[in-house]
């Protein structure tokens, strides 16, 4: 069904903290719209809120009709243990909560509840509306259609690699037959393949669309206005017209701020200049006008008198003009992330070599296969999900056995990485903690270096796993900037980040003459990177 979702005036307030400030929005059958905002500035909150999960402290959410279906898919997809891929994606599309609505109603119509009638029928009608009816029969056809063989569905979701999980994530999206869909970053993990499929649903799509995402590429194809998220401020403005249009509009709305706050500040300053050499000429006609005049020179001396009344007049017009400029307020100095990768003394020629390589996990077998890495060299690792891109570096990285073949080490290597998983920070331990173990540096310049990263105060003290997944991204990043690097290994290092950040690591990588080893799906940074070498896992 076509469904309307209206928001007035949404407040959240998380103890001391504002989260989001008076937002309105309003979600058509047709809205396309893209969330954008800094790491933790309360996009997911927001999809909370609108999904009805969270409770905001003020504003009215309207939903018409009421009886619509509005379905939240979150970034990071629960895989719970003892559940099946089948149960797995009956539980995101909403199968799941809607056949237990169903299975309740029926009982009450069975014993003759009062009411039972009407809850029945709204029972029976949300399921069918989901796509309940059949969507065991359509799982086996989308996770074909995306790769995911169908007899996965009876697996338990927790024995999937990282790149089945993702294709499950997407199979999931696929399926969903909600009236209003949001979606919290849609494209992470998900290969080429994968993101063009989700783009030609998203353009297919009947419903109205939320979706949070930093994937700048996928934004551009897909969305039609954008809700950017102030950080200082936790409001939002809503941009009509696209991802392109929303960025060329707010670079010229940038540049005309500056140039009206500059023509104020120049008028202010030249009146304030004017009226102090209007005092100053003032007080000197006064003075001279009060000193005795030579016996017949009256006239002169009254001379001097109205000219230094005259003066103050001037005095009081620049005054009244001072008064009536219409005030300008200077732009906010937004915070920027400044990255950069710290050097290491160059390693050997040779970096790492494998020879007839073969690694076996579990059904799974790599290889065999050949690779020499050299130093300075830059190159992506590209290939479908599940082709072994992770096991891969794992292998070059010593980090799992190979089965049969040969790793050799080249000498003076000095790693730095950013996992798939951001496994550093995902314990208990502070991120301030892990730094201080991985740098040898005193706490004071660790929290002086998570600051530049956007994580500050309680945030650096906080155990890594409590931290977003933005955010253990950022303290990737500033342990990078940390430590000495000649040999860089990042598998999806965009996946959660914001704009700024993104495009901070784009400038950094630029600039690092290291060897480059890189998992991405990100097209743009792809593109932005200068790759010397291209390795295809089929």
């Amino acid at each position: 069904m076509s469904a309307t979702l209206v928001v007035s005036g949404l407040t959240v307030v998380r103890g001391p903290l504002l989260v989001l400030s008076e937002l309105s929005l309003t979600v058509a059958p047709t809205s396309r719209i893209g969330v954008v905002g800094p790491n933790g500035v309360g996009k997911s909150t927001l999809l909370a809120c609108l999904s009805g999960e969270l409770q905001p402290d003020a504003g009215t959410l309207i939903l018409a009709p009421l009886t619509a279906n509005v379905g939240l898919l979150p970034q990071e997809p629960e895989r719970l243990s003892g559940e099946s891929v089948q149960g797995f994606l009956l539980r995101r599309t909403g199968v799941t909560a809607a056949q237990a609505d169903l299975d309740a109603a029926t009982a009450d119509l069975t014993v003759g509840a009062p009411g039972a009638d009407d809850a029945f029928s709204l029972s029976l009608e949300r399921w069918l509306d989901l796509g309940g009816a059949d969507v065991e029969a359509r799982a086996e056809e989308v996770c074909a259609d995306i790769g995911l063989s169908p007899s996965l569905l009876a697996t338990d979701m927790t024995a999937l690699s990282g790149g089945q999980a993702a294709r499950a994530s997407l199979a999931s999206i696929l399926l969903s037959r909600f009236d209003v869909f949001l979606l919290d970053e849609p494209t992470n993990d998900l290969d080429f393949a994968g993101l063009e499929r989700l783009e030609g649903w998203v353009q297919a799509l009947q419903s109205g669309l939320v979706l949070v995402s930093h994937d700048r590429e996928f934004l551009s194809r897909t969305i039609t206005s954008v809700l950017d998220i102030d950080g200082p401020l936790r409001t939002a403005k809503l941009y009509n017209g696209g991802w392109d249009a929303f960025l060329n509009h707010r670079a010229v709305a940038k540049q005309q701020a500056r140039d009206a706050f500059e023509e104020y500040d120049d008028k202010r300053s030249g009146l304030v200049n004017r009226a102090q050499k209007q005092r100053e000429q003032s007080v000197r006609g006064a003075v001279r006008a009060k000193r005795k005049a030579p016996d017949g020179d009256k006239l002169a001396r009254g001379a001097r008198m109205e000219a230094a009344t005259h003066s103050a007049s001037r005095v009081k017009t620049i005054e009244a003009q001072l008064g009536r400029l219409e005030q300008v307020e200077e732009p906010r100095k937004e915070w920027q992330l400044q990255m950069s990768i710290a050097p290491a003394p160059r390693s050997g020629e040779v970096v790492v070599v494998l020879t007839e390589a073969v690694v076996q996990r579990g059904a799974f077998t790599l290889g065999p296969l050949t690779l020499r890495l050299s130093y300075g060299e830059r190159v992506a690792l590209v290939g479908p999900n599940g082709s072994g891109k992770t096991t891969l570096l794992q292998a070059l990285l010593g980090r799992i056995p190979l089965t049969s073949g040969q790793r050799t080490l080249g000498s003076g290597i000095r790693l730095g990485e950013v996992d798939q998983t951001r496994e550093l920070f995902a314990g208990d331990a502070s991120v301030t903690q892990v730094l201080e173990e991985r740098t040898d540096w005193p706490a004071g310049e660790v929290r002086t270096l998570l600051a530049k990263f956007g994580l500050r105060g309680e945030h650096a003290l906080r155990p890594g796993a409590s931290l977003s997944p933005g955010e253990r991204t950022r303290a990737a990043l500033a342990l990078l900037q940390a430590v000495g690097v000649n040999l860089l290994v990042l598998d999806e290092p965009t996946n959660h980040l914001d704009l700024p950040a993104i495009e901070q690591l784009e400038q950094a990588l630029q600039g690092y003459e290291g060897t480059l080893m890189l998992v991405t799906h990100d097209r743009r940074l792809a593109d932005a990177v200068a790759v010397t070498r291209t390795v295809t896992l089929g």
